[in-house]
């Protein structure tokens, strides 16, 4: 019987410091590139919103990391793809940034370089990663009521008072939903069929709903991300939509420059996360730990 080639993997719970909390990720480790369809069946077998593979590249002397969505869509966007990736190779003691200047470690996603930053935990000792985001963009609003109705709300439902719906772009644009508070926020069944149309109508990707949180709970936003035109019905963490909303809100003028948010996210799913994110001059650091969960082997 010929031998099959066997893959160390991990499956890592992101934006999180406990297992079964933020959002599961599983992260295969590769010594090379894989053939399309061998990252597409094995992110199809493991059925997480996105599983990533890491090598370290000694000719670009960088971690090379690629996403994918159980529908074989592949992922661009800085989020908790990304983050997963890293804590991974640094909980793996992979040699990700020994021959970089500590003043320009990058990671490169798919073929282009992604900053981040990267520190440790000094109780956990938990990797803590920081994704360098583009300065976020702010593109176009979006009637009301089209959403009040794909999201199962009335239009009085969406806090219309301060925030309009509107896609916002960093790494991918998605469209930032005001939900008027916590409560209704964690009661909506969306209409999936809906959501695909808009997203199509306006080529954008996820909806972020948030409501502003009660300055007491030490997070600025509550959210739920929906994404169903790639195949994530819901997800309990979204980095590359936390980023965009710390920009909206900025721009907006309800958060400051330099000043360090959280955003809670998960809730509904039982699976509560924490992203970090602030907004500076030239991007948006996004953040935040996550812990190894499950690991073994994959054959192929």
């Amino acid at each position: 019987m010929k031998e099959r080639k066997a893959l160390e993997y991990y499956v890592l719970d992101v934006f999180s410091n406990e297992s079964y909390k933020g959002n599961p990720l599983s992260v295969v480790f590769t010594d090379g590139n894989l053939d399309l369809e061998i990252y597409q069946d094995i992110s199809k077998e493991f059925g997480y919103s996105e599983t990533s593979f890491i090598y370290y590249s000694k000719e670009q002397k960088a971690l090379k990391v690629r996403s994918f969505t159980p529908t074989g869509i592949e992922i661009d966007g800085a989020g908790h793809n990304l983050l997963g990736a890293v804590c991974g190779a640094l909980l793996k003691k992979m040699p990700i940034f020994d021959e970089q200047s500590k003043d320009s470690t990058f990671v490169i996603m798919n073929h282009s370089p992604i900053p981040v930053t990267v520190s440790f935990d000094p109780v956990t000792q938990y990797p803590v990663v920081q994704m360098h985001q583009k300065t976020a963009v702010i593109k176009q609003e979006i009637p009301t009521y089209k959403l009040a109705v794909a999201l199962g709300l009335k239009i009085e439902d969406l806090d219309s008072s301060d925030f309009v719906p509107t896609i916002v772009k960093t790494e991918a644009a998605h469209m930032m939903v005001p939900i008027k508070n916590s409560s209704i926020l964690n009661d909506f069944v969306p209409d999936n069929k809906l959501l695909i149309e808009i997203s199509k109508e306006y080529q954008s990707e996820g909806f972020y709903c948030f409501t502003i949180s009660d300055q007491n709970q030490g997070n600025i936003a509550e959210a739920r991300f929906f994404n169903p035109i790639i195949g994530i019905n819901e997800d309990p963490a979204t980095g590359t939509a936390a980023g965009p909303l710390i920009g909206f809100l900025t721009q907006k003028k309800y958060t400051k420059l330099n000043q360090e948010y959280k955003i809670l996210q998960g809730v509904k799913l039982n699976q509560p996360s924490i992203i970090e994110v602030m907004n500076r001059e030239n991007d948006i650091l996004v953040g935040g730990s996550s812990i190894i969960t499950m690991k073994g082997e994959l054959y192929l």
